[in-house]
């Protein structure tokens, strides 16, 4: 089991962090919203996010390293993914535990509790 606010990646290619795991060879996360099966990138992106605990990681940061592309003219489509990983982690989206938005920046992967 992975120390809070840690990542622990198992051998298995299993990412746990913050009571929410990413199973990297499935494609499925599992947490307080259950286990839900992601699209390829959004297992990408979660795993980004997971391997970064508690880092605000800009917009270009994430469309570099998930979408391998310096174009930031639409970033809708990081937008879109992240509400849907938080659809499938977050029992109340609109106060979600695990990917926070930070007003002006981008996003960070939550490392501790509420």
């Amino acid at each position: 089991m992975s120390k809070k606010g840690r990542t622990a990646e198992k051998s298995s290619g299993i990412l746990e962090v913050n009571g929410l795991t990413l199973d990297l060879n499935k494609r499925l996360v599992t947490g307080d919203n259950g286990v839900h099966h992601l699209t390829l990138m959004e297992c990408r992106l979660l795993k980004t996010f997971m391997t970064y605990p508690g880092r605000v990681m800009s917009r270009k940061f994430l469309m570099r390293k998930v979408w391998k592309t310096e174009y930031l003219g639409d970033t809708r489509t990081l937008e879109v993914h992240v509400c849907w990983i938080r659809k499938k982690t977050e029992k109340d989206t609109r106060n979600p535990r695990y990917i926070k938005t930070v007003r002006g920046t981008s996003y960070r992967f939550e490392v501790g509790g509420r």
